[in-house]
């Protein structure tokens, strides 16, 4: 009976649910949501009214990312008094009056929504004045509506827009956007991007009681003007213009103008400014397309700076397709990003082939003669002045610790250390103590005396007291060492102290250093594929192999061409065959780890700039500074739990054996060392030591400089102090 009835209530339809309109403060809500999403969007729409208000200069101030405040200030023609009651009214505009109009919209605005939205989800502010006008007028709004009479006031020409306390009213998002730390940087993006398209009009964007201004633009009638002033130098001297037009209407109607970056330019990841018809706008098409094309044109430059200014007929482009115009739709799509495709790939390939070095004449200077030399120990990392200051990831590379083939310090001549060659006259040697104790002699370039200055202007007097007569200890951990000073006692990063010690004697030390010969010349082109075999998720495949290969080549080439430069300047040699053979003695009695070969070789294809001579000498030295760095060996510490590194678990011969022990702790593995391995590791470890303290500290106490940085970036810590000591231990 129960399961009769049970199926009777099954089949007992229910009543549809009733259909009724929202109220329309609901209605306008939902929509304010998606208009403006986050504070970035309101600071779009308001600065987008701006420009099409024909203002010459816009100024943007935010309080707490925009949640608090955003404040927008222009010159631009106002807002008549008459307008002011429907101001903020949903579909309320000036800039179209029919459907049709929409087809050949120009302005940035047209629906109407922004500033309503921003009224039901804000509180909203506008300040305005009309040119004749004696005074201007104040009002606020709220859900669209005014809440007062507008209200006479003091105002400046143009309009200004305070939009106060965002989605105050929508508690999930605030939460959601409070949590956030990047919406000022959008904010700041955004405002970056249009500053660089609108040249003739001035930006400014900072947080609210800030003195300095974050983006700071001024009206000028150059692009690559506007892009440096806004994106900084570095970037502007990287770019290179391109064009496109086509005017076959059966095919596709458009003019592109822009800048593109060359091979110089490295970055983490892409930026791409586009607009379409004056329109800020994203295209995951063609921002994809030219990706594509840098990663296999350049693909040490693959993360492009690009900006571009697409012109088209209004009939071919809808504007309508996303509720905060981020979007458009173009007729002709795929053949309007085909065409840019192969521009900027033409214009790209022209470019990789053309690339020259600027440098400086040089006052001839004796040159001392060639020494070969070496000593074993382990090391690398960028000097810390430099930019090359963190490696990317796909650059360090480490080699297989197992296989003894795969290390390249099989190829260091075992000579002894400061060894001369027999030709070498007593003349040279003189020169060549006269240089080491005298520098600032052969700086003969004016670029490289300015690098030399800066290491003296930002030297660190209290640390240069502590480095000139510190006592060391020994070594705390794998990078760390406890040195003595006074009553004090420090730990020393010594990583970052060699690093920044190689890099000081490259400079001082430039075009007269002795050599370290490699008795089996090492092919460029081999070494820079196994620094991106190393780098590659996936080495096996097929597609990173045929890049690798193109890469190795392309750098290979590049840096036989520079091979002269390099050579005379820092003692590395390349031949024309494009070997390496030879690297510089940057200290006495100390040899890099040559396993990081293939990183350094790959650093100086990748990411010198050959176009400017202060730069170019700075990312040299910096890429020997983290080459010659005495980093912990690839091999693991064999002491202590480093020992477990060295285990291999081999099964026994007979199971049946160990199922008969008495015993039930007995495992049916056992551990082996691999004796050889360690012995090399302990090796490696025990030199690296003795270098840091007969080799490193000596050589910090003659010639180190220690930049102002070291003081506050854990370079040294001090940890313990006498006097402190004694307070604690006089109670006892």
């Amino acid at each position: 009976m129960e399961m009769e009835i049970e199926a009777e209530e099954e089949q007992v339809p229910m009543e549809p649910p009733k259909i009724h309109r929202l109220d329309d403060s609901v209605v306008n809500r939902i929509a304010a949501g998606e208009v403006i999403q986050r504070p970035v969007s309101a600071v779009k729409e308001l600065v987008e009214n701006s420009l099409d208000a024909c203002s010459s200069s816009i100024n943007v101030v935010v309080k707490d990312g925009g949640l608090k405040l955003i404040q927008v200030s222009d010159d631009g023609h106002g807002i008549r008094y008459e307008d002011l009651p429907i101001l903020c009214e949903r579909h309320t505009t000036s800039k179209l009056s029919t459907f049709e109009d929409l087809q050949s919209i120009k302005s940035m605005g047209f629906r109407g929504e922004a500033l309503a939205s921003m009224t039901y989800v804000a509180h909203v502010t506008v300040t305005t004045i009309t040119k004749g006008q004696l005074h201007g007028y104040r009002v606020s709004y709220k859900d669209g509506v005014m809440e007062h009479e507008p209200k006479a006031c003091a105002a400046v020409k143009g309009s200004q827009i305070m939009v106060e306390n965002l989605f105050y009213n929508m508690t999930a998002r605030r939460k959601t956007l409070q949590n956030s730390a990047d919406d000022y940087s959008k904010i700041v993006d955004v405002l970056s991007r249009f500053a660089i398209h609108h040249m003739n009009v001035s930006f400014s964007c900072r947080k609210h009681g800030a003195a300095r201004a974050d983006v700071n633009s001024v009206a000028t009638i150059s692009r690559i003007d506007a892009i440096r002033s806004v994106y900084g130098v570095s970037v502007a001297r990287c770019l290179m213009k391109v064009e496109a037009l086509d005017k076959d209407p059966s095919s596709s109607v458009f003019q592109m103008e822009g800048f593109i970056s060359n091979s110089n330019y490295v970055a983490k990841k892409i930026t791409m400014v586009l607009f379409i018809n004056d329109r800020l706008v994203d295209c995951t098409a063609l921002k994809r397309a030219l990706e594509i094309v840098y990663a296999a044109t350049l693909p040490k430059a693959s993360k492009p700076f690009i900006y571009m200014a697409i012109i088209l007929p209004p009939e071919h482009v809808d504007v309508n397709v996303h509720p905060t115009k981020r979007e458009v739709s173009l007729l002709n799509q795929e053949i309007i990003i085909e065409k840019i495709q192969s521009v900027v790939e033409s214009r790209l390939r022209s470019s990789n082939e053309t690339q020259t070095f600027q440098e400086q004449a040089v006052k001839p200077t004796p040159s001392c003669q060639m020494v070969s030399s070496n000593d074993s120990n382990r090391n690398p990392l960028p000097s810390a002045g430099s930019k090359l200051q963190k490696v990317p990831v796909h650059k360090m590379v480490r080699t297989d610790s197992s296989d003894p083939a795969g290390r390249l310090h099989v190829y260091l001549q075992p000579e002894s250390c400061g060894h001369l060659e027999r030709n070498t006259s007593l003349t040279a040697i003189r020169s060549s103590v006269r240089q080491r104790r005298n520098p600032k002699e052969t700086a003969d370039l004016t670029s490289l005396q300015e690098l030399i200055d800066e290491i003296d202007r930002n030297c660190h007097s209290g640390l240069l007291d502590i480095v000139r007569h510190c006592t060391y200890i020994g070594m705390a951990d794998d990078v760390f060492a406890l040195l003595q000073h006074d009553t004090h006692l420090y730990l020393a990063n010594v990583v970052n102290l060699s690093k920044e010690l190689m890099y000081q004697q490259v400079l001082r030390r430039f075009a007269h250093f002795n050599a370290i010969q490699i008795s089996e010349p090492a092919p460029v082109k081999e070494l820079i594929v196994l620094a991106l075999k190393e780098g590659n998720l996936d080495p096996e495949c097929s597609e990173n192999v045929e890049l690798n290969e193109k890469i190795a080549e392309m750098n290979t080439e590049l840096l036989k061409q520079k091979a002269d430069m390099i050579e005379e300047y820092f003692c590395i040699h390349i031949d024309k065959d494009g070997n390496l053979s030879r690297l510089p003695v940057i200290l006495d009695q100390y040899t890099p780890d040559m396993d990081r070969v293939p990183e350094f070789v790959l650093c100086l294809g990748n990411d010198v700039d050959w176009e400017e001579e202060k730069k170019c000498l700075q990312v040299i030295s910096a890429a020997l500074g983290n080459f010659y760095a005495m980093h912990p060996p690839m091999l693991p510490n064999p002491s202590g739990d480093g020992l477990q590194f060295y285990q291999k678990r081999k099964p026994f011969r007979n199971p049946e054996e160990s199922l008969s022990c008495s015993t039930g702790d007995d495992v049916v593995t056992e551990n082996e060392i691999e004796h050889e391995l360690v012995a090399e590791a302990e090796t490696a470890w025990a030199q690296r030591e003795w270098s840091i303290q007969h080799v490193l500290f000596p050589s910090m106490r003659l010639f180190f400089k220690p930049p102002n940085s070291m003081a506050t970036n854990g370079t040294f810590v001090r940890v313990a102090s006498l006097e402190k000591l004694y307070r604690i231990f006089e109670r006892c």
